[in-house]
């Protein structure tokens, strides 16, 4: 009997795995060729005489509040030719991020037909790090700066859970994020579930977008913070259940489990230092993916979905 189960068990794996290769490959016979704009390379190089070519070129990058000099003098600013420095020195060769750039966008092609491929644009931000990509339905912009590794001395004043996705592994993952934000139902009543359950269907779309990326790159964890929540599921949810959290309208419950955060505040001692943060946000990451397997439901159609109905029929339950 044991036997029996183990190989039913094996049988259905190797057919699901199958089936998620050839989807793949369905996928990568898209085959869009993203074409990546190295802005940055171009304004560090800018003359009082390329200007005028360049802001033709790129209206939108150039405020008009600004003159002329304030472009020269900016580009030419010893700072400023210290960050083109360092982020020509990580991004020499941009081949491997462009792939998995191409890789995405062949992702929304198949789920998202009407998805029109962008103008991808990279630039410097002095390190503006709550602004590291910008979607728009016609250009993505990807500030360099803020992707030139967690350890980097510019990163040395910003917290080190802020910190530890600023690498180039991690462009795709926020460009994916991006996206999500932009097909996804808002959130009307609020609640803690409704925030779980949001943020769970960003993770899942970035489950389908980029099944390349780790399960811990997709959700900003390290390894060991994954295996963390993982380990600890069960007790989690009961922490939130047993103090009937779902359906509270607490503001207070968004800081404690969903917003970044260097840990989840449990309010528990050697509990909380011990968390990752976004706790919330990976509970809602597992109903939401327990109601894709249990219902026959396109990702479109979960995206437009209300929090309290994948809830009720997602039959979710936690790891132990």
């Amino acid at each position: 009997m044991k036997q029996g189960l183990l190989l039913l068990i094996f049988l259905v794996s190797v057919i699901s795995c199958k089936k998620e290769d050839q989807l793949e490959n369905e996928i990568a016979k898209i085959n869009i060729d993203a074409n990546v704009e190295r802005f940055d390379v171009l304004f560090a190089q800018v003359t009082d005489s390329k200007l005028p070519d360049l802001k033709q070129a790129y209206p939108f990058m150039f405020s008009e509040k600004y003159t002329d000099s304030f472009w020269l003098a900016k580009a030419s600013d010893s700072l400023q030719k210290l960050l083109f420095k360092e982020v020509n020195k990580t991004f020499n060769n941009f081949s491997q991020t462009e792939l998995e750039v191409e890789s995405l966008f062949n992702h929304l092609k198949y789920y998202f037909p009407e998805f029109q491929v962008p103008r991808i644009i990279t630039v410097t931000s002095d390190v503006d790090y709550r602004n590291r990509v910008i979607v728009t339905d016609t250009i993505d912009i990807v500030a360099l700066d803020n992707y030139l590794g967690s350890d980097h001395e510019f990163y040395q004043s910003i917290p080190v859970y802020l910190r530890e996705n600023f690498n180039k592994e991690h462009i795709v993952v926020d460009l994916a994020g991006e996206y999500a934000k932009k097909y996804i139902y808002p959130i009307h009543n609020r609640t803690f579930l409704d925030e779980m359950i949001y943020f769970g269907k960003q993770l899942y779309f970035k489950d389908v977008m980029v099944p390349f990326k780790s399960e811990a790159s997709r959700i900003g964890y390290t390894e060991e913070e994954l295996e963390w929540a993982q380990t600890n599921e069960s007790y989690i949810w009961r922490y939130f259940v047993e103090r009937e959290m779902l359906f509270s309208t607490d503001s207070k419950l968004s800081g404690r489990f969903i917003a970044e955060a260097p840990f989840s505040k449990f309010y528990l001692e050697g509990i909380d230092s011990e968390s990752p943060g976004q706790l919330g946000q990976y509970i809602g990451w597992q109903i939401v993916r327990a109601y894709m397997q249990h219902n026959e439901v396109s990702l479109k159609d979960m995206l437009i979905t209300n929090a309290e109905e994948i809830f009720n029929n997602s039959k979710f339950k936690p790891r132990k």
